[in-house]
């Protein structure tokens, strides 16, 4: 393998972050690091990938070893774990050639033979994700003199194989033969203090606050959690706050290599590790690295005499993004995905699509959508009625926005804007009239519209269509925007909290709305629930299509309907699921992102529900579901209306609750409506851009049709009238997608990074119990099933279904559950107007439900009161 290029050994100055292929991840970041002006980097240098390559070639055997590696399934861990044990004791009993341990050898002389080293593992870049980089997995300290040298840097070239990288890969679908091994080898620092600086308030999110944590002598103490450290937090270039700890234990290097942990005396430890002065100047280098990389950073330092060396630098992976403005505004964002109660991240053409039909203006960040509520903050009368309006449906919201109110300085102040604003306060217009015929000729307008765009757009293709398309989207915002439609969903949720109010004042009931609005007319998603089961009922009779249901998981999606319809009672199967999905199959999980599969093109991810269906009701079920929920709330309202007749001036007030009930029967079903023709409209969308990707493909452009989706909408219609695309582009969207999903969104951003969940602020709960939002009346003791997919579902008769959010196409699961916990969701959001329908006790809002409750635990949830107890 000579030849003049091959280069085993290269000083850590001359490396900067291009050379990931020569000296891996860590080496190049830490030869990036060392150039950044007034950034000192402990010396030394790096072991090649050329090194690594040529130690490999020396053991013939590692390929079989490697073969075999292929072959294994990912999920064999105990062929994984033998395999790759075996490989590291192969690496590890290869003797490092001559010239090669001469080179390194050499460069060490250069340090000081005898100097105390660091040893450090650096893969190229496709190996560990970011998330689990974090560990400080082989790093070797304080090894010291040539022979310990190389026999750790032979320990790093097998590190490359430990059982959780190669396991990586193999879900990654990595080759591991394209991934190759460098080692960093540094002077050790022996240093008064150490610890880690973070540029950004890794708990709040906030960009503008850095932390600082610091302990005497060596960094480990603190990373492996043996000492609490001090604590310092800095603000615009001074410490804000500090925690100094009791530092009992330090880590020190012995001379002949290795450390210990040292007792501090007792008059040092309640010493600060480092003066106010000194954090604030290690800030302020922190500031320049993260300038340099352009993102907030996890940095390990240490303080030698007077001098701040960094060790080393990584970004912080858990912050979420901020939406870019260009501008250095204060801004106040709130997440579109909490209304919409669907918090996944969506892909580019998901947001754009979005974007281009929603009513507002709106942010993307992190794979999510924002809203910037900063000038209606701004005002008084506009802050009061947004404030108003969020609090009613999700009061962790508006306890975020109090938040961030409270602090003085961070929403300018202005004065009312004049009454030509955005109609959201001003007169009211004129109220309809209690006329169910508005809500039928409503719906009839919206399939008209439909109609017409699934007509009209047959014939488009190329770029004609997405000109036809943008035209498309503004009669998609008229339909949305229609005064009427507008007026019919505000006078069901008036007359809801009206009730809600005037019962709880007159009859000390509370929610009583919940029990009244049982079973409305018109609700296109509780029928959509509803439906599923009388789906299920034309099923049951028949043995063969139920065991073909079951094995449904080795049934293609294009040939599922085909193959059902040759079993004997098939074809009425067919016919019953065709007719479902006819009305329901633009709906899926996550339906408000175009880029998610239609139930239409995934027909078997209903098969999980239509089989706890078929095992758990009896025919007949969604009838005489639907009968009890209207005679309970016709109950109710006898029961109401005789209680106010009996109190002073009750017949007046019987008199105006009959109004506002016949008025939310009236309007609360239609409140579902119009998410039901954008998600239609959405499908005809979709489908002619799918069949404009399929162009793409044929023609050579993209590999495979879902690229489209890591293109925006105005991207996509570049690409149809160039035929070219940026493959790396779409690499990249790909990756960042994937960061994305691991990322939970908050309620509430602000421009400075802050992420705000917002709190309850309620004392009224048994200690112990999960505080939520009490959204449908009731309450109810049962087995918690935690779901995160629809598909994954096996409910028993008797369950209550916990997850973290439920977007309309949650509701066919809500006929077969007695109670519902999730950890998104408003008084007015799909879920709670779903559960009511279905009167089913549920608590929304509930941080974290999904980690706090375990699968199988029975547990209690209170819909009246808003909280959940664990039962022991």
């Amino acid at each position: 393998m000579g030849g003049h290029d091959v280069q085993y050994v290269r000083d850590l100055q001359e490396v900067d972050a291009t050379q990931v292929a020569v000296v891996g991840g860590k080496g190049a970041h830490l030869g990036g690091l060392s150039r950044i002006g007034g950034i000192r980097v402990p010396g030394g240098f790096c072991v090649t990938t050329d090194a690594f390559r040529r130690i490999m070639a020396e053991a013939p055997s590692i390929d079989d070893q490697l073969d075999q590696l292929s072959r294994v399934n990912p999920d064999d861990r105990e062929a994984i774990r033998t395999l790759s044990a075996q490989i590291r004791r192969t690496i590890q009993g290869i003797a490092i050639p001559g010239d090669l341990a001469r080179e390194i050898t050499r460069a060490l002389a250069q340090l000081g033979e005898q100097a105390a080293c660091a040893v450090r593992s650096s893969a190229t870049a496709e190996d560990l994700p970011t998330a689990s980089f974090a560990g400080q997995q082989d790093t070797y300290l304080n090894v010291v003199g040539p022979e310990a040298i190389l026999q750790h840097v032979s320990r790093c070239w097998a590190s490359l194989f430990t059982e959780r990288a190669v396991t990586y890969r193999r879900r990654n679908g990595i080759d591991h033969r394209t991934v190759h091994m460098a080692v960093v080898v540094q002077q050790m620092v022996f240093p008064h203090a150490a610890g880690i600086l973070f540029t950004a308030d890794p708990v709040t999110g906030n960009r503008k606050v850095a932390t600082v944590d610091a302990g005497f002598g060596l960094g480990e103490a603190l990373v492996s959690g043996l000492v609490n450290p001090d604590v310092f937090t800095v603000r615009d270039g001074e410490v804000a706050a500090k925690t100094i700890a009791a530092k009992q234990r330090a880590v020190h290097a012995l001379p002949t290599g290795g450390t210990r942990e040292v007792a501090i005396d007792a008059q040092r430890q309640e010493q600060p590790a480092l003066t106010d002065a000194q954090v604030v100047r290690l800030v302020q280098l922190g500031r320049r690295i993260e300038a340099h990389f352009g993102r907030p950073q996890d940095i390990e330092w240490c303080l030698v005499d007077d001098g701040f060396q960094i060790v080393q630098s990584r970004p912080i992976t858990t912050l979420f993004p901020i939406p870019e403005t260009g501008d250095q505004e204060h801004h106040v964002y709130v997440s579109v995905g909490h209304q919409q109660m669907m918090t996944d991240p969506m892909k580019p053409l998901g947001l754009s699509m979005w974007q281009l039909t929603a009513m507002a203006p709106m942010h993307t960040a992190g794979g999510r959508l924002f809203v910037d509520v900063t000038r209606r903050l701004a005002s008084p009368t506009s802050r009061a009625s947004l404030l108003d309006l969020m609090g009613r449906g999700d009061p962790l919201v508006r306890d975020a926005l109090e938040t961030v109110l409270d602090r003085d300085d961070f929403v300018p102040s202005l004065p009312d804007a004049d009454p030509g604003g955005p109609r959201t306060g001003g007169a009211a217009p004129a109220p309809i009239a209690t006329d169910p015929a508005i809500v039928t000729g409503l719906i009839e307008r919206s399939q008209a519209s439909i109609a017409a765009l699934e007509r009209d757009i047959r014939t488009k293709t190329g770029p004609a269509l997405f000109d036809f398309l943008l035209e498309a989207f503004e009669e998609h915002k008229r339909v949305l925007s229609d005064p009427l439609s507008f007026q019919a969903i505000m006078a069901g949720m008036e007359a809801t909290w009206w009730l809600n109010d005037q019962l709880r004042e007159w009859l000390g009931e509370k929610n009583a709305a919940d029990t009244l609005t049982l079973s409305a007319p018109d609700n296109i998603t509780s029928e959509m629930g509803l439906a599923l089961l009388d789906v299920a009922d034309v099923i049951r009779p028949h043995p063969e299509v139920v065991a073909f249901l079951r094995g449904v998981e080795n049934v293609e999606d294009d040939a599922f309907l085909d193959e059902l319809a040759k079993l004997a009672g098939g074809a009425e199967a067919r016919d019953a699921i065709e007719t479902y999905l006819d009305r329901y199959g633009m709906r899926c999980v996550g339906e408000i992102d175009i880029t998610r599969p239609r139930w239409r093109e995934r027909p078997t991810t209903l098969v999980p529900v239509i089989l706890d269906n078929v095992r758990n009701f009896e025919p007949g079920a969604a009838e005489r579901r639907f009968e009890e929920g209207r005679q309970k709330a016709q109950k109710k309202e006898q029961d109401v209306l005789s209680r106010l007749r009996a109190l002073p001036d009750g017949d007046r007030k019987a008199d105006e609750a009959k109004r506002m009930i016949d008025r939310v029967r009236t309007f609360v079903g239609y409140r579902e409506y119009p998410k039901y023709g954008v998600v239609s409209r959405y499908f005809v969308y979709k489908q002619a851009l799918l069949a404009e990707a399929g162009r793409l493909v044929q023609a050579g452009v993209l590999p495979e049709k879902e690229d489209v989706f890591y293109l925006t909408f105005q991207e996509l219609h570049d690409v149809v009238r160039s035929n070219q695309v940026d493959d790396r582009l779409i690499r990249q969207r790909k990756d960042a997608f994937r960061s994305y999903e691991a990322l939970t969104p908050p309620r509430v951003l602000t421009s400075d990074g802050e992420a705000l969940t917002g709190s309850y602020r309620r004392d009224d709960v048994p200690s112990g119990a999960l505080i939520g939002l009490p959204v449908s009346a009731g309450t109810i003791e049962g087995r918690a099933r935690v779901i995160l997919d629809m598909t994954e579902a096996d409910l028993e008769a008797g369950d209550i279904l916990v997850t973290s959010f439920t977007d309309p196409s949650w509701s066919p699961l809500f006929v077969g559950i007695t109670g519902l916990v999730t950890e998104v969701g408003g008084l007015m959001t799909h879920g709670a107007v779903i559960a009511r329908e279905y009167g089913l006790p549920a608590v929304v809002g509930v941080e974290q439900a999904t980690r706090l409750i375990r699968d199988g635990q029975r547990i209690r949830v209170h819909g009246t009161d808003g909280y959940v107890e664990i039962l022991p």
